[in-house]
Formats: C-alpha cells, structure tokens, sequence
C-alpha cells in the first residue's frame, strides 16, 4: 500500500446510519408568516416540519369565535380553512415534504385540509409523508384541546387511522404522545402506562371497529408512532426509552399477535422538556436541551426517528428566527460533527441500564394493570383517576421545588446571576404581531362571503349525516375542505352530533400532607384562620382559566395550596369566557380572582375579565395574573388594574398564596 493508500485509509469515514429528521416546533401569527419561517427553516438545513396550530384552531373554533379572543395566532398558525391551509405550504411541494401536525381534537379536519391542499398543488394522496398526533386522549389530562366526549373522539381516531391505511400508505395516521403527559405531572413510570394503555385503547377500537381486515392489522399497527417527552434526568429518560421499544414489543406480540419484527417496531418522535426550561438565566436552559437530546439519541435500539428543540427563550416568549437556528444546530453537530451514528448501540448489556429499564417496566405494568381495573383508558379519564395520579404527580414535584430537595439552577439554588446579553435589547424573544389577530378575522370574513355557499352548506350536511351514521369521516371532511368549510363549522356540525363536554378537574381528592410541608404552610395556615373570623367565612378564591388555553397545570396547583391553606377554591376547569368568569364570582361571592394564561394572550383576556367585572359592580375585587408574561406585558397588567402578577420566576406556591392573603386584608382594611 502506498503511503498515500494508507494516508487515504486512516481518514476514510465509517460508515455512519442516517441521521433523524430535523425539525423545529413552529407557527405564529399567520399561515403566510410561518410560512416564511418553514421556508426559511428548511433553507438552513431542517429536514421535516412540525406545524403548531393556535388554539382555536386546535379546538374547533374559527378565529371570530368568542372564545378565541386574544388566542389567534399565538401559539400557534391559525388555520381557518383551505386558502389558510395552501398559504401555509405555499412553495412547499408537500409530496415531498415530511411535514409533522401537532394536532388531536381536529386532526381529521386539518389532515383533510393538507389532503386538499396536496391535491390542489397536482400531488397523489399516496405520495405523502408525514405524521399527524391524532391522541386526543391526553388532551382530556393534559392540553386540554379536547373539543368531544372520549367516546366518540376515539371513533374519530380510529377514522383518521382507517383512511390512512387505505389511502395514506406512508403516512403515521397517530402520534400516541406522552410528552404533555409528563409536562402535566406525570412520573416516567406514569408516562409508559397511560401512553401505552392509549395505544392499546386505540387499536382495540380499532380492530373492533371492522374498519380494517383482520390480515392488514399488522399493517396498520406498523403505521402507529409516538411521541414522548425527554427531561433532564437523562440516564432516567434514556432507561425510559428503552423500557418504551421492549413494552411496545411485548405488547405487540402477546396482545396482538404481531410476528413480524418490522411491524412491533416503536417508532417515534420527541421535544425535549419545554417545562423545565427557566425565565431565570434562560441562557442555562442551552445546556438543558442538549442534555435531553442526548437521553433520545446515544442509545441506538432506542433512538428517536424525529427531534425537534425547543429554543432556549421559551420561558420568556415566541423564539425568533435565530433562536430556532440554534436550536437546530445543536441536533447538526450531533449528528454530523460527532461519532455519534457511527456506532452499534453503546449501552446493551450495560447491568446499570438493564436493572433501571427493568424497574421501569415493572412499574409502567402495575400502573397500566390499575388502568385496566378501572375498565380502561376512556373510562379511567372519565372518572377522573388518571387526572388525579397527574396532579398528585405534579405536586410533588411543585413540592420539591419549593423546598430545594430538587435543585433547579438558577431558580432555586445559584441565584447569583450576571446580566444576560442574550435579553439585553428588544427581550430576547419574538414579539407576536397585535395586528395579526384582526386581519385573520377579516380575511375569514372575506373567505366566507367569496365562496360558494350552497356548497359549504351541502358538504356540511353530509359530514353530519356521516357522523350520525357512524360511518368514517374522512372523505366528506376533504369534500367539506374543497367545498370552503370552515374549522368552526366542521367543529359545530360534529359537536351538534356528539354534544360538548368537560374534563374532570382532577382535584376532587384530598392530598396527603408531608410535615415539611406542613411546616411550611402554618404560618399561612395561621394568617388565613384570621381572615376568615373578619369576614365571617372562609376566604373564597376564584381560580379561572379564560380563553382557549388548556395547560392547566399551574391553575390546578395553586388551586390544590389554596385549598390546603384553609381557601374555599372555586375552580371548573379549563375553557371559560370572560363573561363566565365574571359571572362565577359574582354568583359565588368571591374576595379574590386569580387568573392563569400561558398562551400570550394575557393583554387581551385580563382586559376583558376587567371590563366584565366593572360591568358586574365588581372593579374592587382583587384579581391576579399568572402566566408566561414579559416584564413589559407584566407592568401593563398592573397598570391596567392587576393586583399581582406572577410569572415561572415565582415557583414557591405557599408565597404566592401569602401575597393573596395580603390583597384580601387590604380589601378590608
């Protein structure tokens, strides 16, 4: 060999596997800004999208609807209809687009607008790729983007995965996701069971269903993904993964009976924890998502097939351009700069690893056999226990917190901090356009009135009969996309079928309190004893959560102090207008208001809590904000008649809850 043969061979790259698709979490404002952000996106090297909707969209309401005040484009692109749908993608050939839809309540109505859409630009149905989550079942947990009862949205479900399996073949028709589930509280074993009781809840129905031949269910198992959530305990998360591809595997085959190996295989995708991220030296949170990138990709018998980052701002607000660069980025030097795919999986046989999985496992299958006790999955969100372990979960968590027995960097330990440049300026973060909300409204007027409106009506009327009729409702929902429907009016024809409804709550159990806590809460305790011989009766605290936002999770625990500090706590849950918030405390006679929004649109909801409160004789009541809110923002609520505001940089519950006993004693003084 010559010297420039052995030269040649000593840099001759191994052979490396395929890298995982690339994507970021985006969408905000309009269909023609995020798709200005897609393409920009993809210009940089991403290799996927993955499509946030805002709320309205997600659960069934057009943007004009009252409850999508203040909600329009602000977590997400608001998709109102097909001409949404084709700017959205606008220069996107989705037939060769691997495009991810974070989407549950209305995945059947926005997977036929991106079918109508990919027919509109000449593309064959069969030709797409992509995923839609389609797991409204932790929406009822979770998000709370549910918009039917259980019952018939798993039948929606079990509709979408039926016509993708005939019409889709290269299309994952569900995303069986447990990442909301662990931002809701749920422990890693917790994660497994109701992730996994989900699925099998699914292809139950689904086989039962005789949508689908007996011979092709194999088939159709195959097509399932997942979508999980990474934290920062990494070796714990990366032994959670494990566990997930051997419970999917053993599932598969004493369950179902699935032999071929292709098709018990557990494929998914993942965004590492956006909870844990801080507003406290958000710079930190760079090293936090790499920390969970890499539980989701060193190990190769369980490696994700899609990541996608969060930015690390995003406890301060909307990223920008630049901080999903980043972001992204990160998953390229992963993937290009180091050995990382060059070699067989590093941790099997690794006895640490293997006693951790097994532990999991053991776990994940006792919880999962509680599920079944209680007739499965439907029926175990119906009466509330999933909900129950979650917040139990979740306060435990609040708990440690609080105390320091779980450090969080910045927050609760290493406080000490100099200024970050990477706020310095106009935030750090991506402010959303105040103007993008009216002019979504217009051009949803427009849409209306320029359409043919016989045969809207006519489309709609054969999506109703469909669901009446339990028959599948894919092909007359894209009949409905092609004919001008709107998102409102397909959610309404379904919800005049199948009625509205309302998670439980979750808190209707009493909690078991350690004596730390205890400790903690007596002082409180003490001084909410006192109010209560002033006022005759104890303090009554509205909790409400107006809007479209469903992420309960800090609503649900301040409710649950409150309550373990001696308030009555008035709370019914997600989804309430303003009016109804209003009306709540002044029929229940509260002395405080606290209201909590994580989707941005504080200005415009507090506004119009405020404006209800003053036309109820009720402006003197105290009323406090919780939420994601900019410093900015913050001063302008208070300005605006707020008591108190609070954001994630005040994570101790027991003196929130104190600042709230000094409005009310303010109120009497």
């Amino acid at each position: 060999m010559t010297q420039s043969e052995e030269s040649a061979a000593q840099h001759k790259q191994p052979r490396r596997d395929r890298p995982w698709l690339f994507r970021t979490y985006a969408g905000h404002s309009s269909a023609r800004a995020s798709n200005a952000l897609y393409r920009s996106n993809l210009a940089k090297g991403q290799t996927g999208l993955s499509v946030a909707f805002d709320l309205p969209t997600q659960t069934g309401y057009d943007s004009d609807h009252p409850l999508a005040l203040g909600e329009v484009g602000k977590v997400g692109v608001p998709v109102c209809h097909l001409g949404d749908m084709e700017a959205l993608f606008d220069g996107i050939p989705l037939d060769q687009m691997n495009t991810s839809m974070t989407i549950n309540a209305t995945a059947p109505w926005l997977l036929a607008l991106y079918i109508a859409a990919a027919e509109r630009q000449g593309a064959d149905r069969a030709a797409l790729t992509g995923t839609v989550q389609n797991d409204v079942i932790k929406e009822y947990l979770s998000r709370g983007t549910y918009m039917l009862p259980p019952a018939p949205s798993l039948k929606l479900t079990t509709d979408v995965i039926a016509f993708a399996y005939r019409e889709l073949p290269r299309w994952n028709p569900m995303n069986v996701c447990s990442y909301h589930l662990q931002e809701a509280g749920a422990t890693p074993q917790q994660e497994l069971a109701y992730a996994l009781t989900t699925a099998t809840a699914v292809l139950d129905s689904l086989r039962d269903g005789g949508q689908v031949p007996d011979a092709d269910f194999p088939r159709v198992v195959g097509r399932l993904s997942f979508f999980v959530n990474a934290g920062i305990r990494f070796v714990t998360e990366l032994c959670k993964m494990r566990a997930f591809v051997q419970l999917w595997d053993e599932i598969c085959r004493e369950r179902y009976g699935i032999e071929e190996e292709k098709y018990r295989r557990f494929r998914y995708g993942v965004q590492v924890n956006s909870l844990g991220l801080t507003e406290q030296q958000p710079e930190n949170n760079v090293y936090r998502i790499l920390l969970e990138t890499l539980s989701v990709v060193l190990s190769k018998d369980a490696r994700a097939r899609a990541v996608q980052l969060p930015a690390w701002n995003e406890a301060l607000g909307l990223p920008r351009a630049w901080d999903q660069q980043w972001s992204l980025r990160l998953q390229q030097i992963l993937a290009f700069e180091t050995d990382l795919l060059e070699h067989e999986d590093i941790f099997t046989g690794n006895p640490v690893i293997e006693q951790k999985v097994a532990g999991l496992m053991e776990e994940a299958r006792t919880e999962m056999a509680r599920v079944a006790e209680r007739g499965g999955v439907v029926a175990a969100v119906e009466s509330g226990y999933i909900k129950e372990r979650l917040v139990d979960s979740a306060s435990r968590r609040f708990a440690a917190v609080e105390s320091g027995e779980l450090p969080v960097v910045g927050v609760n330990c290493y406080q000490e901090s100099e200024p970050s440049p990477l706020t310095a300026g106009e935030g750090g973060y991506l402010q959303s356009d105040p103007q993008a909300e009216t002019e979504q409204v217009a051009a949803l007027a427009a849409w209306r009135q320029q359409r043919d409106g016989q045969k809207a009506a006519e489309a709609l009327a054969e999506l109703e009969a469909a669901a009446r009729d339990g028959r599948n409702i894919m092909e007359p929902s894209i009949a409905c996309a092609h004919a001008g429907v709107t998102t409102g009016e397909w959610g309404e024809a379904l919800r005049r079928v199948f009625g509205e409804y309302r998670a439980p709550t979750g808190l209707g159990r009493g909690r078991d309190i350690s004596a730390a806590e205890q400790e903690r809460l007596a002082e409180l305790c003490r001084r909410v004893e006192a109010l209560s011989e002033q006022l005759g009766c104890r303090p009554k605290m509205l909790v409400g959560k107006p809007g479209l936002d469903g992420h309960s999770n800090g609503a649900e625990q301040i409710a649950v102090r409150a309550r373990d500090a001696g308030f009555e706590v008035v709370y019914e849950g997600i989804r309430l207008t303003p009016a109804q918030i209003a009306n709540a405390a002044l029929e229940e006679g509260v002395h405080v208001i606290g209201l909590s929004i994580l989707s941005g649109s504080h200005l415009a909801l507090v506004s119009a809590v405020r404006e209800r409160l003053k036309a109820d004789g009720l402006e003197d009541l105290p009323l406090v904000v919780g939420g994601i809110i900019p410093e900015a923002d913050a001063k302008r609520l208070e300005e605006a008649g707020a008591a108190a505001v609070f954001t994630p940089k005040d994570y101790e519950l027991t003196p929130i809850l104190a600042r709230i006993v000094d409005l009310v004693e303010q109120e009497l003084a």
